[in-house]
C-alpha cells in the first residue's frame, strides 16, 4: 500500500488525528507532534500553505507492522528474510504527477528547533543509481539554503561512494510507503539494492520520472550535488542532542514533481518515529550475526538507547560462553551500538524490568563483562567527536553454565485461579 492508503488504514481504526487548529511550521507543529508522540496526527491547516503534513506514522511497532500488512511479531524475520532474499520490482507506467515550479517554499518543511542551522527536509529518501552498482535508496537530511539549494548531510556510506563515482544527479522522495520507509534506514552491502528489499517485503513498483526509477511517493525531487560546501547544522540528531556543525555537500533542485493534493510527511527528529526506523532495522542485522554462533530468539534496539545504541538480545544457551558470543557477534552485527545485554530466553527482552531483573540475579560484574575500546557511533555525544572513539561493554545475563538453571527462575502461581473471582 502507498502512503495515502495507509492513512486510510489507520483512520478507518481510529488511529489517525486530524487537527484542524492552524499550526506554524516554525517550532508550533513539532511540538505538538513531540507531545503526541506515539500518535499519527494530520495537520489538515498550515499557516500560509495549503499542502497538510502527517507525522508520527511509523512511531510505533505496531504502526509499522500495520503498514506492511504483517503482525509486529513477525518484523524481524520478515526483513531479515527480504535482506536475503531481495526482489526486483517491476517498473509501472507513470501517472497522477505533474511538474510544478521550483520552489521549496511552497512546502511544509519544518523548522524543528531554535537550535538547529535552519528548516530541515527530514524525511527525503534519497534514490541513487549507478550503471554497475544498480540503485540505493537512503535518508538524508536536507537543510534549505533556499528555494532551491539545500546542504545535505553525507556520511561516507554508499551514496557518498555512489557520488564519487560521478552520480551527481537523484531523486529525492517524500511521503513513502512502509516498506520503502524501512527499507531506506536498512544497511547492507555496497551493491545490494534496498529498493528490491522494499519489493521483498511488500510489492513495490517503480515509477519513471524525469529519467528517474523511484518509488511511488507524494513528492518527487530532481536534485543534483553543485560541489559546493556549506555549514549544515547544528541538528537535534536521534539522541535527542544537537549534532555539530559541519561542512557539507550542496544539491540544486532542478525539478519537482508532486500527486495531486500531496500530503507532506515530516519526521520528527529525535521523536520515536525517528528511533524505530533508525533501530528497527538494525535488529535483524544484529540477530544474523548472533545466530552464526549462538541460536538467537529475538533482538531488540530500545528507545532508551536512543533506538542505536542499546540493544538486547535474547538467546537459547547450549553452551557456557554463548552469552559471550552473542555479545561479540552482535558488535558486528552493528557497529554502532555501545552496550548489548545477552538474556536467557525466559526473559521479555521489551520488558526493561525482567532485564534488570536478569542483571540483578544472573550477573557477576567481575565475570560477566566484556569491554573494549574501539570506534563507535558519530551520535554518541560523549564519544570523542574527532575520531569516534568510544568505549564498548557487553553484559552476560545469562545462567551462569555451572549452576542449576532451577535456582534461577521464578516458580509460577501455585494454583490457576481468576482474580475477578476475588475482587467482587
Amino acid at each position: 500500500m502507498n502512503m495515502r492508503e495507509f492513512l486510510k488504514i489507520l483512520e478507518s481504526k481510529g488511529q489517525l488525528t486530524r487537527v484542524k487548529r492552524p499550526v506554524d511550521v516554525k517550532y508550533e507543529l513539532c511540538t505538538i507532534a513531540k507531545m503526541w508522540n506515539e500518535k499519527p496526527l494530520l495537520f489538515e491547516n498550515v499557516k500560509g500553505l495549503s499542502m497538510p503534513v502527517v507525522v508520527n506514522i511509523c512511531s510505533t511497532r505496531e504502526l509499522v507492522a500495520t503498514g506492511l500488512g504483517i503482525r509486529p511479531d513477525e518484523i524481524i524475520t520478515r526483513l531479515a528474510k527480504a535482506i536475503e532474499n531481495p526482489k526486483k520490482p517491476n517498473v509501472a507506467k507513470t501517472q497522477g504527477y505533474k511538474e510544478v515550479a521550483v520552489d521549496l517554499s511552497q512546502f511544509p518543511v519544518l523548522f524543528h528547533y531554535p537550535l538547529d542551522g535552519g528548516p530541515y527536509i527530514s524525511s527525503g529518501v534519497v534514490v541513487a543509481s549507478d550503471p554497475e552498482l544498480g540503485q540505493n535508496i537512503s535518508f538524508h537530511r536536507m537543510m534549505v539554503l533556499g528555494k532551491d539549494k539545500v546542504v545535505l548531510r553525507i556520511l561516507p556510506r554508499d551514496f557518498n561512494t555512489f557520488i564519487e563515482r560521478g552520480n551527481r544527479e537523484f531523486a529525492v522522495c517524500i511521503g513513502n510507503s512502509m516498506q520503502v520507509l524501512i527499507s531506506a534506514a536498512t544497511s547492507v552491502e555496497l551493491g545490494k539494492s534496498e529498493l528490491e528489499i522494499a519489493n521483498a517485503l511488500a510489492d513495490t513498483e517503480l515509477v519513471e520520472i524525469a529519467g528517474h526509477k523511484v518509488p511511488e511517493a507524494e513528492i518527487v525531487m530532481i536534485m543534483e550535488i553543485t560541489g559546493e560546501q556549506h555549514d549544515e547544522g547544528p541538528f537535534l540528531d536521534l539522541t535527542e542532542t544537537p549534532d555539530i556543525i559541519r561542512k557539507q555537500p550542496v544539491a540544486k533542485v532542478k525539478k519537482i514533481f508532486i500527486k495531486d493534493k500531496p500530503i507532506y510527511h515530516a519526521l520528527l527528529p529525535g521523536g520515536l518515529e525517528h528511533k524505530t526506523l533508525m533501530g528497527m532495522p538494525r535488529e535483524p542485522t544484529i540477530m544474523r550475526e548472533v545466530n552464526k554462533v549462538c541460536e538467537c530468539k529475538d533482538v531488540y534496539v530500545t528507545p532508551g538507547g536512543c533506538s542505536w545504541l542499546h540493544a538486547v538480545i535474547s538467546i537459547k544457551k547450549k553452551n557456557p560462553d554463548d552469552g559471550r558470543k552473542a555479545i561479540e557477534a552482535a558488535f558486528k552485527g552493528h557497529k554502532s551500538v555501545k552496550h548489548v545485554w545477552v538474556v536467557d530466553e525466559d526473559i521479555d527482552i521489551h520488558n526493561p524490568q525482567e532485564v534488570e531483573w536478569a542483571m540483578a540475579t544472573r550477573f557477576q560484574g567481575d565475570r560477566d563483562i566484556i569491554s573494549r575500546r574501539e570506534k563507535g557511533s558519530s551520535l554518541d555525544p560523549s564519544s570523542d567527536l574527532d575520531t569516534r572513539m568510544t568505549t564498548k561493554m557487553g553484559f552476560d545475563l545469562t545462567i551462569p553454565g555451572d549452576r542449576d538453571p532451577n535456582d534461577f527462575k521464578k516458580p509460577e502461581l501455585p494454583m490457576k485461579l481468576n482474580p475477578k473471582d476475588y475482587l467482587g
